[in-house]
């Protein structure tokens, strides 16, 4: 954890080890399957593919680690913004300013988003690379104590490193998703070597769809994860941030302003919104209370997010 006055969490702590500990297996797991299946069929073209996987999975996470804020700002049409470029860019930089002083942490960088959607994220490969972004929407709904907070918990995440976490854990994930498309994609254009009806081409086939199965299980169980551990740390981050300005009850309302407000804006606009899910505040496209949508959710549910601030509150208050 980056040095701050932000509580440590020992459970976010734990839970990122164990995930990427888990991760780290399923990894092997996924290997040794492919290795296995490659060496039964013979198949040496199949480790090509394998390798290019790796190296094209490698490159897109290395991007989205060195590029993360560049790719998010992109992203949400962001513009980053001095003290002297408006009020708004004034108000904020003044939020910014008093809570870097009470959390002892650099000053990110500061964008806003000209959309109405009220949101905000953070990210950034670490704190000094670190870039806070907020829309005008947010901006025109909270008042400065609630903004305060929303920016507390935003600042939670860069110093837990949350970004640096993510990317290498969605690395997995990627090289499955990768697999997938080039196992259909070999099986589609490769599998009709030699005509119909050739037993020759049979191991091929074999090997294509087993690449598929393989890497679309792998990735099916390395998201679960990761949502898991995504839902886990936007608690972290609404209990760092609510003791860190010991003022749950603002960050409490500024929840319910915003997940209120997200609901009279247009669909389509929280659609296009959506690549930044995991990054926001507040999830663009709130999802229904079956168990398969919250197990698949980015973010807890506003219930559970007030109650544990409810908690918290009842526990300063003491």
């Amino acid at each position: 954890m980056v040095h701050s006055r932000y509580a440590p969490d020992r459970g976010l702590q734990a839970r990122m080890g164990l995930t990427m500990f888990l991760l780290g297996l399923v990894f092997v797991a996924f290997i040794a399957i492919l290795v296995a299946v490659l060496t039964a069929f013979k198949a040496a073209s199949g480790s090509g593919i394998i390798v290019i996987a790796v190296l094209v999975g490698a490159a897109v996470a290395f991007g989205s680690f060195f590029y993360s804020d560049k790719i998010a700002l992109a992203t949400a049409g962001a513009q980053l913004v001095e003290p002297t470029d408006g009020p708004d860019a004034a108000r904020i930089h003044g939020v910014v300013d008093r809570l870097c002083a009470l959390a002892d942490m650099p000053k990110p960088r500061i964008a806003i988003s000209p959309q109405p959607m009220p949101n905000a994220f953070a990210t950034g490969r670490n704190a000094d690379k670190a870039v806070l972004c907020v829309t005008t929407g947010i901006m025109r709904q909270l008042d400065d104590r609630e903004l305060e907070g929303v920016i507390a918990h935003e600042m939670s995440h860069v110093a837990h490193r949350d970004v640096a976490v993510m990317t290498i854990a969605s690395f997995i994930g990627i090289i499955a998703a990768l697999l997938v498309r080039f196992g259909f994609y070999s099986e589609l254009f490769g599998g009709g070597r030699g005509g119909r009806g050739n037993n020759n081409n049979a191991p091929f086939v074999v090997v294509a769809l087993a690449m598929m199965v393989i890497g679309a299980v792998t990735y099916a169980v390395s998201f679960l994860l990761i949502r898991l551990l995504s839902r886990y740390r936007e608690l972290a981050a609404d209990r760092s941030g609510a003791l860190l300005t010991g003022q749950p009850s603002a960050l409490a309302s500024a929840l319910t302003k915003v997940s209120g407000a997200m609901a009279q804006i247009p669909t389509q606009d929280l659609r296009k919104a959506e690549p930044l899910n995991a990054f926001y505040f507040a999830p663009a496209l709130k999802p229904d209370h079956t168990s398969l949508s919250t197990l698949f959710s980015t973010h807890p549910s506003l219930e559970r997010r007030l109650q544990q601030l409810s908690d918290i509150s009842a526990q300063l208050g003491r």
